[in-house]
């Protein structure tokens, strides 16, 4: 069959060739791939420069190029199948025999083996098979880079945005410490409490993702300078005041800010330290250095749906790279059993033997001893000789144990298979109930933070007006830290879980 009709289809840069044989076996599995893809489309919102980015892994990361090879070796052995290579003897005698037809000096012979019917294609099905399951052993290799690349992307986002949160709770406590020096010193404190106000607006708007700007290795701000600008501005009316001994408030509120302040910068430089690793893991896993500058988008996107659960759990099951390498090992071992049946059956050998002669001498005399001393001259044509030789494979222990052995692989696989079945149907329910949970969840979050803030400006008017309600304010900027912080470790949470069913399915 002409090679041109040979089937193809690529991943990143590696390609899978099919041959003709197996060409309507994958053709008639395109649908179902496409109709997955089109299913995943509906919520699977990854950013460009993540898509980017799991393009280069698939391309570059040095696992994956292994595993590739890995395949293609495999491949070949698809090629090694063939007849036995045939046997050539070739004698010469070092003094001739005497013949009554000739004087024999050499002699040459050819035979080439013949398996049973059928059992070089059960050979080359055979190692088909084992190749297409190293071929879904790849792509399971893959799918879990790709699930790597898209953690370690959502933890740098979880960082960044981290920094974020942290650095607008930081403006609250600068601004709530302008309001407690303010008060300390007699002040008009209503400039003061309508700027804690704005700040805490201005941070639940730049907190939602809709504000949020792609951050690189030298994103996050620069943290330390703004620290020592408020240490620095803070240090003014603190000694202006020291002597002052009068006013409505008290000194204990403006130190205690000053230490919640401290302690949050040191923080905001902590999460900056741990934003290194995370960056050269995530060069590690595109195949780039570890310097290589990475461009990541801080918007955590929320707005996936899931309304077809039925229909994406008989995805997984028919595509799962797990489950088609287990399918394909059964298929081999099923005609690992048949080549041992074949095995036992005869083998058959067709060949030549031809026989070099020269003439002899006349030797003897007539009459002589009956004649029987007698050898007339001439003759010594050589000789062509068919032969045909077949095997007999008696002792069948062997054959029987091959036949048992691969029935029992076989019978071994399909429960393998049915308990991996069933271990995806319970992975399946148990990540979509972690994603139904995560929207209660996040829901819930984003109530409480509208009325924490909301609580927050209460707290500070009063704050304002008669000096109450410091404890309780301190309080609720914790809660709103902690609820910000919580709604964004649950969408990344989200995501980590549709980037799991992403894997599961292995596309």
């Amino acid at each position: 069959m002409n090679k041109a009709l040979n089937f193809s289809y690529r991943f990143g840069r590696f390609e899978f060739v099919a041959g003709p044989k197996r060409q309507y076996q994958l053709i008639s599995n395109i649908h179902k791939y496409l109709f997955l893809i089109a299913l995943l489309v509906c919520f699977k919102g990854n950013s460009q420069s993540l898509d980017k980015y799991l393009e280069e892994a698939a391309d570059n990361n040095f696992a994956l190029q292994s595993s590739f090879k890995l395949y293609q070796a495999s491949l070949e052995r698809t090629n090694q199948i063939s007849l036995e290579s045939p046997q050539l003897n070739i004698g010469v005698f070092t003094r001739p025999m005497e013949l009554l037809m000739g004087n024999q000096r050499a002699e040459a012979s050819v035979m080439q083996m013949f398996p049973w019917v059928g059992m070089l294609k059960t050979q080359r099905d055979e190692a088909t098979l084992m190749a297409e399951a190293r071929y879904e052993e790849f792509r399971l290799e893959r799918n879990m880079v790709l699930y790597q690349v898209k953690e370690a992307y959502f933890q740098l986002q979880q960082t960044q945005n981290t920094i974020d949160i942290t650095e607008a709770n930081l403006e609250i406590l600068r601004s709530l410490e302008e309001l407690a020096i303010i008060r300390y010193q007699g002040g008009n404190t209503s400039e003061a409490a309508s700027t804690v106000s704005s700040t805490v607006r201005n941070s639940s708007r730049s907190n939602q993702g809709t504000a949020l700007d792609g951050m690189g290795m030298g994103g996050g701000g620069s943290t330390s300078s703004s620290g020592g600008a408020v240490s620095s501005g803070g240090a003014s009316p603190m000694s202006s005041m020291g002597s002052s001994g009068g006013g409505s408030g008290k000194l204990t509120d403006v130190l205690r800010l000053q230490v919640q302040i401290k302690a949050m910068e040191s923080d905001i430089d902590q999460l900056e330290q741990d934003k290194k690793p995370l960056l050269v893991r995530f060069n590690q896993l595109l195949g780039k250095d570890r310097k290589e500058p990475v461009n990541f988008e801080t918007v955590i996107d929320t707005e996936k749906k899931m309304d077809w659960e039925i229909l994406m759990l008989e995805n997984i099951l028919a595509t799962n790279p797990m489950l088609l390498m287990l399918d394909k090992e059964g298929m081999a071992y099923q005609k690992q059993g048949e080549m041992a049946k074949l095995e036992g059956r005869p083998m058959f050998g067709l060949g030549l033997n031809f026989m070099v002669f020269s003439p002899r001498p006349e030797s003897g005399m007539v009459g002589g001893m009956n004649g029987m001393d007698y050898m007339p001259a001439g003759m010594g044509g050589n000789m062509v000789m068919p032969m045909a030789t077949v095997t007999l494979p008696i002792y069948r222990k062997k054959y029987k144990s091959q036949q048992a052995e691969s029935r029992l692989w076989w019978e071994a696989n399909e429960r393998q298979t049915e308990d991996l079945r069933r271990s995806l149907e319970t992975e399946f329910e148990t990540i979509l109930a972690s994603i139904r949970n995560a929207d209660r969840k996040i829901k819930l979050l984003e109530e409480q933070i509208e009325l924490t803030e909301q609580t927050m400006e209460l707290s500070v008017t009063a704050y304002a007006t008669d000096g109450s309600s410091f404890e309780e304010l301190l309080n609720i900027q914790q809660d709103l830290l902690e609820f910000r912080l919580n709604s964004l470790n649950t969408r990344v949470e989200r995501e980590l879980g549709f980037a799991k069913l992403e894997t599961l399915v292995g596309l």
